[in-house]
């Protein structure tokens, strides 16, 4: 992998994924993760969206977590947004995607064929549904995407559910699982109130992702496969 735009936006955490029997990388929260090997792409959701990104021809694919929907609430596109160098964070889905895409295209992936899957912009909370960040996320990520002209194969995105997103970059598959236990529940809801307390004291001030270190949770029966 070439140097990236962002290096301490690139994910670091890998396991050995027994389940699928592979290597996986976890994505945090404003990070992202760009390859060509076949690894799996694991990252936990509630109103954060990723976007699963994929060459099948030039066989290299990435996954991006992002919080909010962009600095100021305005323009999208990678080539539309005049104001989206103002905050150059990988928290704002304008800037996360536009990292995710120009690496793509690094390692030799052509933007005529890239495929996208998105997922989360959950409203787990209840005063999450108030500040809308979910809805927003999604209305974002599907917005950008048209714009960039790029197809999105697979989406699921917005209710009341926290997700757990494994994706397989070189085969394009992925596989959500609706988190519905309450160690579960508990533990995407810690990031929500941070994410919220965060939003509610500075708008403008680049927040740091939560430290605690999201869990990787078990397998559970609400697993849906997009092909």
């Amino acid at each position: 992998m070439r140097t990236p735009q962002l290096p301490e936006a690139l994910a670091t955490r890998t396991y050995f994924d027994r389940e699928f029997g592979k290597q996986a990388v976890k994505l945090l929260p404003n990070e992202y993760y760009v390859t060509r090997e076949d690894v799996v792409l694991t990252t936990v959701l509630g109103s954060c969206v990723a976007a699963c990104i994929r060459d099948e021809v030039a066989g290299v694919g990435g996954m991006n977590h992002f919080m909010l929907p962009d600095d100021e609430g305005g323009n999208s596109g990678a080539s539309g947004s005049a104001d989206r160098m103002l905050s150059p964070s990988m928290r704002y889905g304008s800037y996360a995607l536009e990292v995710l895409i120009n690496e793509l295209l690094k390692m030799g992936a052509r933007r005529e064929r890239l495929e996208a899957k998105v997922f989360g912009g959950g409203a787990v909370l209840a005063n999450m549904t108030t500040l809308n960040i979910g809805d927003r996320n999604a209305d974002f990520v599907l917005r950008y995407l048209k714009a960039e002209e790029i197809r999105v194969a697979a989406q699921d995105l917005r209710g009341p559910h926290a997700r757990r997103v494994s994706y397989f970059p070189i085969g394009g598959l992925a596989l959500v699982r609706r988190l519905t236990r309450q160690d579960d529940a508990v533990s995407v809801a810690r990031d929500e109130r941070a994410l919220a307390r965060a939003i509610s004291t500075s708008a403008r001030t680049p927040a740091r992702a939560p430290e605690r270190t999201p869990e990787l949770f078990a397998r559970q029966s609400s697993t849906r496969q997009l092909p």
